[in-house]
């Protein structure tokens, strides 16, 4: 396709806009850089390890080096006083040393492992730099997914709101209403105590939270592309495609709905954004993926215990890399809003 051509359609205007601004392929750049990690992990290329022990129990980065070593029980102060016979008063004291040889022998057979991480380590020794590509997976693979089926629910409902009217659109009008008078946070905690039931057919983990976020995120899509809807429907080429004999399935899928998909777009965009928060704060509270899985979420809720300590480098990695992509993806969202409003495509 010749650039001329690109640049003389609607998606090619867009893309003007949308590459007019430095900070928007600033953006973009960043939220492609977090899809490839997000694929390489998915494939497992990298952070398929998350698992495994590879360092001391809250083993600090590089930057910080090891620890100091703690002073063995033997090299503690006595208190001063008479020698004491500790065997009358612990008997099982002529055992300790036999299970102190035991334990230094189970110790010996171990894998070594690193007193720091790239990243630092977590209270098990697991790598967080492996940890947080894997919580990227999770958390974003969720706010996609729900963000989709969230869309798909309200861009099917609204459309044919829109389109129809009469009691189809009554009838909608209804369950919209009911669904945005019930506190969205009540909603959320009773699907996730329905999906996440021992007698749920879905595992809890990924599945459970995009149907949550699905079924919840809906009314506010379905309640722009029904108004979109109504504007187009009775404007003069869906008239006349109407005239020609095209079917209602056509006028409203082939005619309307490109001309209100940046409503659509603009809304996933959000939408994505928004489960990914959401997904972290039901992970927080111990609603949201399974203990064998890890997202930015879960990782917040460990690094409450470690914090009190002073580890506190799982909290900063699962913050830093949480806030650059929703920043980065904020930017393409504002950016993709500008770029396909019809309102300002002849903006200069």
């Amino acid at each position: 396709m010749s650039a001329a051509r690109l640049d003389s359609g609607v998606w090619g205007m867009a893309w003007q806009r949308f590459s007019a601004s430095r900070l928007n392929l600033v953006a973009l750049a960043c939220v492609l850089v977090f899809a490839l990690i997000n694929i390489a992990s998915a494939m497992g290329w990298v952070a398929n390890d998350w698992q495994k022990e590879v360092g001391v129990p809250n083993a600090p980065p590089h930057v910080m080096g090891p620890r100091a070593p703690e002073a063995s029980r033997s090299e503690l102060p006595r208190p001063e006083g008479p020698n004491l016979d500790i065997s009358a008063v612990d008997p099982l004291a002529p055992f300790y040393a036999e299970w102190t040889q035991r334990a230094a022998a189970i110790q010996s057979d171990k894998t070594v492992v690193s007193d720091t991480l790239p990243w630092g380590g977590d209270r098990l020794g697991r790598d967080v730099r492996a940890k947080a590509i894997k919580g990227a997976q999770v958390s974003i693979a969720v706010g996609v997914l729900a963000a989709l089926l969230a869309t798909l629910i309200g861009t099917l409902l609204g459309a044919f709101a829109g389109f129809a009217g009469g009691w189809v659109d009554d009838l909608l009008e209804w369950v919209y209403n009911v669904f945005t008078s019930i506190p969205g946070i009540l909603l959320v905690f009773t699907f996730a105590a329905l999906l996440n039931h021992p007698a749920s057919p879905i595992p809890k983990g990924v599945g459970s939270l995009v149907l949550i976020f699905g079924f919840i995120g809906w009314p506010g899509i379905y309640r722009l592309v029904r108004a979109e809807f109504k504007k187009h429907v009775v404007r003069d080429y869906v008239r006349a495609a109407q005239a020609m004999g095209v079917g209602r399935l056509a006028r409203m899928f082939r005619h309307i709905l490109p001309n209100v998909s940046h409503v659509v777009l603009v809304q996933l965009s959000v939408h994505v954004v928004g489960f990914i928060k959401a997904e972290v704060i039901l992970s927080y509270l111990g609603l949201g993926v399974g203990v064998d899985q890890v997202s930015w979420g879960s990782m917040l809720a460990e690094s409450q215990s470690e914090l009190i300590l002073g580890h506190w480098w799982q909290l900063a990695a699962a913050t830093t890399l949480m806030a650059v992509f929703v920043t980065a993806f904020s930017f393409v969202t504002d950016g993709l809003r500008d770029a396909l409003d019809p309102k300002l495509r002849g903006v200069s």
